[in-house]
């Protein structure tokens, strides 16, 4: 396994207070910055209830210095970072991502917000809205109250019991009252003592330190608070309890005066009830018929104390009783493990794999954490003592075994200098024989594309394997083949290669990214699983995820824009044999393709390196409704470009570009039609198109699209409205997001497999910032226009409505 530098990173407490993590890493492409305030929604005064987080919503909003069109939301949008935040019980994060050269005016930002957030009357009574929507969306979501109920064998005095999501009632905004305790929230935790800015980036860790100080010194000093204890978590003697209700077993442990290194031993032995592996407890149950799925989860840590959960999805609830004597009696197996050595060792190479490919938003959240790698000697105590509460006893059955090791967490055999033939040494490098010639003539010709856009030494590639089918599979068949997939993703995403296989219509898409060293075997593995003549097809219904309204759109959004229609079938071997297949390999290393040889002899169907492209629907307006149980109601609007030009794409990025936040603050902020608006470029079986998406509590689809058709209509104006200094400012902040010194390896990937499906050349990557820098105002004043005429279509999704001419309805 390839060493990893700095695996911790740097930690200090600054002079005036501020707790910081620096890690320096220069693989990374991009800086990110994870600041963490300790205090939540349990800390808030009894009388106001969802404060905290109605404060953490207030600080997006824009300062005197950066108003909400040049704050930090808006700010990295425009240089293709990534911005959030979120409010628990005892902590409030702010985390962002961006480009080396714009990391600094994203700290000032986030410091100046912090600082000196806007608070006026109009701005909270608008956003407090849309806490409400959000309140009446959680209140009405099923998962999310079954999520609450898990608490209700708590005490009731426990501030887990409590209500902290905000809504009108409980954030009376006109009272002097409300306004005083939300000023001295802030000034009481939004200061140095409480905070910890935890920096990830290439730099050098001078540089990220001065980084930090700078943004420290914007910042009110103050000391640490100790927040307040809460009462015990149960009010009786009990220490768990349980609950049984549609096939579903919740087990609830709860925890007093653990250690202060409880939270890695949660952690580790979450990892282990989790295993799915044969030899763990969940393919006991699954083999003997039992239960289908385990779940453990540490719910809530604070001060000693912690709730942890153990979900088991039950094949009837006649299991519960049995499956919770299983469950006790492997822990006491697992218990007697002698401090489990083996295991912590896959446990910390797990962990270091992970890190290795990880963002530098990834490492920045994980700083902000502050978890040790691995199961420390300390944790191992605090494991102990933890089994020890739940129950673990020196008896049980001897017939339990631990799970097998993950074969791609094992260093791999070495092989032989790709490129070398018998005799030859590097020194030989650049004589090429006729059979080496010949060789690569196939390997180019292949509709498996080897391509140097990504560069080839760095740890991380990727892989993308496509098949168009004569059939379109079944649900049940797909729900099988991706079950079937479960245990080898789950060793392949510890080895640090994440990867899916998903259908969209007639059309079946295996795509890994990540470390390259395991990508060959992982494949090898996929491969064989696909094509296992024993796949069985299960014939119940598969079980689907309970999404918010939006998400169930944005998920059936590729197969709608492939609108196939005709056969579909459950014969894997049936569509296998019908099958054909191209694909695209990124950034692999001469060694890497080499031993990725084998596995692609064994991809089944036939290769053809010229697969037609999708279709379109060209002028069309189509309208497709997808079923949905929620009551709130949701619209996507795709608008594809014309054309698959890069002329039409860089211009349709533009526009997407200065679209985002003004979509934003027309439809979210100043119309609240809901608290999911957003808006930006999207590319679907090689197509660009720009998408639309809002969520309302109460406005059906048909007014949110007649808002967001109102908002298109404007466009001319708002491009007119920019000088030209900010038009070329813009323009080319755009152009630099594609610069692949600063493009994460993911977004990378997928762009260049978009624009091999869209039928560009391999220097895709260098020639789009090319085209975006010509896009001139008269040609993106003629793009608006053309978005507008809908020359290339308009597709809309939506769970209600039937809209009437122009719109064509589709199921």
């Amino acid at each position: 396994m390839p060493a990893l530098n700095h695996p911790r990173p740097h930690t200090e407490t600054l002079a005036n207070g501020l707790r910081v993590t620096l890690r320096h890493a220069p693989n990374l492409k991009r800086c990110a910055a994870a600041l963490r305030v300790a205090a939540g929604s349990h800390d808030v005064p009894l009388a106001w209830p969802g404060l905290a987080h109605f404060l953490e919503h207030l600080l997006f909003l824009g300062t005197a210095r950066f108003p909400t069109e040049r704050a930090l939301m808006a700010y990295v949008q425009g240089h293709g970072g990534q911005v959030n935040a979120r409010t628990s019980e005892r902590s409030t994060d702010f985390f962002f991502e961006l480009p080396q050269q714009a990391f600094a005016g994203g700290l000032v930002r986030l410091s100046d917000m912090l600082a000196h957030p806007r608070m006026n009357l109009d701005d909270q009574l608008r956003e407090r809205e849309v806490l409400h929507a959000e309140f009446v969306a959680w209140s009405q979501d099923a998962e999310a109250q079954r999520q609450l109920a898990l608490f209700d064998g708590l005490s009731p005095t426990h501030p887990l019991r409590g209500f902290h999501a905000g809504n009108r009632d409980s954030l009376p905004v006109a009272q002097a009252q409300f306004q005083q305790a939300l000023q001295d929230f802030h000034q009481q935790f939004y200061q140095t003592g409480q905070m910890t800015l935890s920096l990830a980036g290439p730099q050098s860790l001078d540089e990220l330190k001065a980084m930090a100080e700078q943004f420290a010194a914007a910042l009110p000093a103050g000391a640490k608070i100790c927040q307040s204890r809460p009462v015990s978590l149960m009010a009786t003697p009990d220490e768990s309890y349980q609950q049984v209700a549609e096939r579903r077993l919740n087990l609830l442990f709860t925890f007093e005066s653990l250690p202060d290194t409880s939270p890695q031993a949660l952690a580790f032995l979450c990892h282990w009830l989790n295993c799915a592996k044969p030899g763990g407890l969940l393919a006991e149950w699954r083999a003997h018929g039992l239960a289908d799925g385990l779940k453990a989860t540490p719910l809530y840590q604070f001060a000693g104390q912690a709730v942890l959960h153990i979900e088991c999805s039950l094949l009837t609830d006649a299991c519960a009783q049995v499956i919770r004597e299983q469950l006790l009696d492997w822990l006491s197996f697992f218990a007697a493990q002698q401090d489990w050595p083996e295991l912590r060792h896959e446990y910390v190479a797990l962990q270091l794999r992970r890190q290795q490919v990880s963002s530098a938003l990834q490492l920045a959240r994980l700083d902000a954490e502050q978890l040790e790698i691995g199961l420390s000697e300390q944790g191992v105590s605090a494991l102990k003592d933890i089994l020890k509460k739940i129950g673990a006893v020196d008896n049980f059955n001897d017939a339990w075994h631990l799970p097998t090791p993950n074969p791609f967490l094992q260093a791999p055999t070495p092989t032989a200098n790709a490129g070398l033939i018998r005799g030859q040494t590097s020194a030989h490098r650049g004589l090429r024989t006729f059979a080496q010639d010949r060789s690569r003539h196939r390997r180019e010709q292949s509709p498996m594309q080897f391509s140097q856009a990504m560069p080839d030494n760095t740890d991380e590639g990727a892989i993308y394997l496509r098949w168009r089918l004569d059939s379109a599979p079944d649900n049940n068949l797909q729900a099988s083949l991706e079950s079937a997939l479960q245990t080898l993703r789950e060793d392949a995403r510890q080895a640090a290669v994440d990867f899916s296989f998903s259908a969209s219509g007639n059309e079946w898409l295996l795509n890994m990214i990540g470390l390259q060293e395991p990508m060959p075997t992982v494949l090898e593995h996929a491969l064989k699983t696909l094509t296992a003549a024993n796949v069985g097809v299960s014939r119940e219904q598969p079980a689907s995820a309970a999404l918010i309204p939006i998400r169930l759109l944005l998920k059936a959004l590729p197969e709608r824009c492939l609108q196939c229609t005709g056969a579909v079938s459950d014969d894997v071997q049936h569509l296998w044999s019908g099958a054909r297949w191209d694909g695209l390999a990124l950034g692999l290393s001469a060694q890497t393709q080499a031993a990725i040889g084998l596995a692609l002899s064994r991809i089944p169907g036939a290769a053809d390196n010229a697969l037609p492209p999708a279709p379109t629907i060209d002028s069309q307006h189509v309208w497709s409704n997808v079923e949905c149980s929620s009551s709130e109601q949701a619209l996507l609007l795709f608008c594809p470009a014309p054309t698959r030009t890069l002329a039409d794409e860089a211009a349709w990025r533009l526009l997407g570009h200065l679209c985002q936040t003004p979509f934003y603050q027309r439809l979210r902020v100043e119309l609240q039609l809901g608290y999911a608006v957003f808006s930006g470029l999207r590319q679907i079986h090689g197509q660009t198109g720009l998408l639309f998406g809002v969520q309302s509590p109460s406005v059906v689809p048909q007014t949110i699209l007649q808002h967001i058709e109102y908002f298109l209509n404007g466009l001319p104006e708002l491009i007119n409205g920019l000088d030209d200094a900010s038009y070329n400012s813009r323009r080319q902040a755009l152009a630099d997001q594609f610069a692949l010194s600063t493009l994460p390896n993911a977004q990378a990937a997928e762009l260049l497999w978009q624009g091999k499906l869209a039928g560009h050349s391999s220097d895709y990557l260098t020639r789009l910032p090319e085209a975006i820098l010509h896009v001139e105002r008269s040609t993106l004043l003629l793009a608006a226009r053309r978005l507008n005429q809908a020359e290339g279509g308009w597709h809309v999704l939506a769970n209600a409505g039937s809209p009437a001419t122009p719109w064509q309805v589709t199921k």
